[in-house]
């Protein structure tokens, strides 16, 4: 062979070679992301063309298809829209999916790796293919109990069941129609959308999981409180210096309790107390002692900086690093730079309730296939055990004393032991309080554990506090679920 066709031979089988490469790159490991990527339209129409499987809550349909006249064949229909919307998020046909939608789009177009049989089958026998069926864990009385009780006031309420991680609300308002962004006049779902995202409510954002976070206020004292006894570092009954004013280091700010004035009577103040009144002097001592690198430990132990894929995926909760002492300080008692989703405080007050258990949350029960067999099927998973669970045993003491004879007062329920938390955080020296309650109940056999959140200090120009807005919320859903 001549030099320049053995030039040419290996230039020709490099060609091929890098070909085949390609090619096996893009049918198998990046046909997933392919057929997912919102720009890929002939796979849009295709899952318009076939019958999308519903999601379902008690075998009832809260996103279906329906057939229709029309080139697309099929309709996404939303039959209580605005209850579930921060749930089954919408399906569009230019402006991408969201939530469950989004999160299981393989699975209700039928085309999931799980489904190849399926897919066979519909195309041996000229079937039009079909999607599965998702199945969730909320439960519908709790759900409308959320909605209702968060009325028209802006926030999220999240609900999980402490022994499983099964979420049984979940409940960002305001909410939205997904009704309107489900046409097949793309016209008209351009301009809903852009009215969606222009509200200034930011009505598409889920607030339950996502967004701009929240300042947890006096609901992070929970876990200082849960870090302080955990490590072994002090008991309830320890005693800290208890003056009405505490001078930040290297600043010329103080730290004051929330009324202005000591933590209860006496020169000390225990750390149950603390816990009960919830006072901020206290905790920032009981923070600084315990150092950043302690408090970053217990806070990533119970999830913080974690995505958690419930199956949308979470925008992780922030617990700031670096700090000097006066941020640290403002840091034990959920301001400064500390950063949270609902959900997260939801687990945090689960994990307690569970004896230190911090089981993953999740939505999905099960997904069902045409043929009515199970697809996939929800476990219990133990994420971490931040903390022991004699810890807990005495957290949920604590946090019961804070319901029956605190500031969390306004959670009681006649007849059941409440565990709860309050929290008024500071958003600036002009803004509305943020307003928050995370507990559990019952205290002595827990079946849910929850995390209500309000802004705008519970209405625009309101001043509002957690114990007087979110803890009656957090009472309803409580009492929903306790009457099932």
């Amino acid at each position: 062979m001549n030099k320049e066709l053995r030039r040419i031979s290996v230039a020709t089988l490099a060609m091929f070679l890098a070909l085949f490469v390609s090619s096996s790159v893009i049918q198998v490991f990046a046909v997933d992301d392919l057929r997912a990527d919102p720009r890929n339209v002939r796979t849009l129409y295709a899952s318009y063309s076939a019958e999308r499987g519903p999601i379902l809550l008690d075998g009832r349909p809260i996103a279906e298809s329906t057939a229709v006249d029309s080139p697309f064949a099929f309709l996404r229909v939303y039959p209580e829209p605005s209850r579930y919307a921060a749930i089954t998020g919408y399906f569009t046909l230019n402006q991408g999916n969201t939530g469950i939608e989004g999160a299981y789009n393989d699975f209700l177009t039928g085309t999931a790796n799980e489904q190849f049989l399926d897919q066979l089958g519909a195309l041996v026998t000229g079937q039009r293919p079909r999607g599965a069926a998702v199945q969730l864990t909320v439960d519908p009385v709790v759900q409308q109990a959320a909605v209702e009780a968060m009325g028209d006031l802006k926030g999220a309420i999240v609900a999980v069941e402490p022994a499983t991680g099964r979420i049984l609300a979940l409940v960002s308002t305001p909410s939205f129609d997904p009704n309107r962004l489900a046409s097949h006049d793309t016209a008209s779902v351009l301009e809903a959308y852009d009215q969606l995202t222009a509200d200034p409510d930011d009505p598409l954002v889920n607030r339950a999981i996502s967004g701009d976070l929240y300042f947890p206020g006096s609901t992070f004292k929970l876990l200082v409180a849960a870090a302080a006894l955990d490590s072994g570092r002090f008991t309830p009954e320890d005693a800290f210096p208890n003056p009405a004013r505490l001078p930040l280091p290297l600043s010329t700010d103080s730290i004051t309790n929330s009324g202005g004035g000591t933590c209860g009577g006496g020169p000390t103040v225990s750390l149950a107390t603390a816990l009960r009144l919830s006072c901020n002097i206290p905790f920032a001592e009981i923070g600084l002692a315990l150092g950043e690198d302690t408090m970053a430990r217990y806070t990533e132990a119970f999830g913080f900086g974690t995505a958690y894929e419930i199956p949308m995926t979470a925008t992780p909760s922030s617990f700031p690093t670096g700090m000097d002492d006066a941020q640290l300080m403002l840091s034990s008692f959920g301001q400064y730079d500390v950063r949270v989703t609902p959900l997260q405080m939801a687990l945090v007050s689960a994990a307690i309730a569970n004896g230190g258990n911090l089981m993953q949350p999740t939505l999905l029960d099960r997904i069902i296939a045409p043929d009515l067999s199970i697809v996939q099927q929800s476990q219990p998973t133990l994420v971490s055990q931040p903390i022991t669970r004699i810890t807990a045993e005495t957290m949920t003491r604590l946090m019961v004393d804070g319901v029956s004879n605190g500031v969390a007062s306004n959670a009681r329920i006649e007849g059941v032991a409440v565990a709860g938390k309050t929290g008024t955080a500071e958003n600036g020296d002009t803004a509305p309080y943020t307003l928050w309650f995370t507990g559990f109940a019952p205290a002595d056999n827990p079946q849910v554990a929850i995390a209500v959140v309000v802004e705008d200090g519970g209405g625009r120009g309101q001043s509002g506090s957690g114990n007087q807005i979110a803890a009656p919320i957090a009472k309803q859903v409580l009492e929903a679920v306790l009457s099932r």
